[in-house]
């Protein structure tokens, strides 16, 4: 007679799996929102933590997927 369980049976590597792909998706989405904020700073704003445009542009270039 099986001792096991219905739970003991997942299978693991598959929720490990989705869990990082969901963190791959969250960790894209923020460097996307991130630099899109980025964008829309004002002159000041960059004066105020020492970017200048050419940095913003150099980040907000890159494609999400990109650190």
């Amino acid at each position: 007679m099986s001792t096991l369980t219905t739970h003991s049976m997942t299978n693991h590597h598959a929720s490990g799996l989705l869990y990082q792909i969901g963190d791959t998706l969250h960790v894209w989405y923020e460097r996307y929102r991130t630099r899109k904020e980025l964008s829309q700073w004002t002159t000041r704003d960059l004066q105020d933590v020492g970017l200048s445009w050419s940095d913003i542009a150099f980040e907000a270039e890159k494609p999400f997927w990109r650190a």
